[in-house]
């Protein structure tokens, strides 16, 4: 492995471990109250704390996790899925002027790809997949993912091209 100042480190296993961490433009918004890892903090309504005309979703929120005290919710896809749906629901009681909701976040688990070779995964429930069950899963979870985003259609014929053609992705993705 070379590392920035062109120093070579030998290694036969490499492990790359990433922080989330919000933009720290959020951080200059006047009067918003943010966190070190430059979330803006939420109630759990999903508005401000400082200012409940602004909602946060996301990686960019830090919302509480209700029923873990003192924690925040984990910035993840399902959350910040679950956080959209939620918001857009909210959005339109708050237009016909009537009493948001707070927002309540549902660990369905996670899995772990590591490239072709394996899935890992604890799902809701505590039940622990792995091998070809675990990567079907993976599998079926990514594509649905993907369809929400771009439709039937381009999910299609991206699989297909996919089985024609090998492009390089990254290897181990978490979700």
């Amino acid at each position: 492995m070379k590392v920035a100042n062109e120093t070579f480190i030998p290694a036969e296993l490499i492990v790359w471990a990433a922080s989330v961490k919000a933009p720290d433009i959020l951080t200059t918004l006047d009067g918003l109250e943010t966190n070190r890892a430059n979330q803006l903090v939420v109630m759990p309504t999903l508005q401000t704390t400082r200012d409940p005309k602004i909602f946060a979703i996301g990686d960019c929120a830090a919302c509480p996790w209700v029923g873990h005290a003192g924690k925040t919710v984990p910035p993840r896809a399902q959350a910040a899925h679950q956080q959209a749906s939620h918001l857009a629901r909210q959005l339109k009681r708050l237009l016909a002027k009537r009493k948001i909701k707070s927002w309540r976040y549902r660990d369905f688990g996670s899995l772990v790809s590591l490239g072709d070779y394996s899935t890992v995964g604890k799902l809701m429930g505590g039940v622990w997949v792995e091998g070809l069950i675990g990567r079907l899963m993976y599998v079926s979870l990514y594509k649905m993912h993907r369809t929400a985003l771009h439709g039937i259609p381009t999910v299609l014929l991206e699989t297909l091209a996919n089985s024609v053609t090998r492009r390089t992705e990254p290897h181990v993705k978490l979700h």
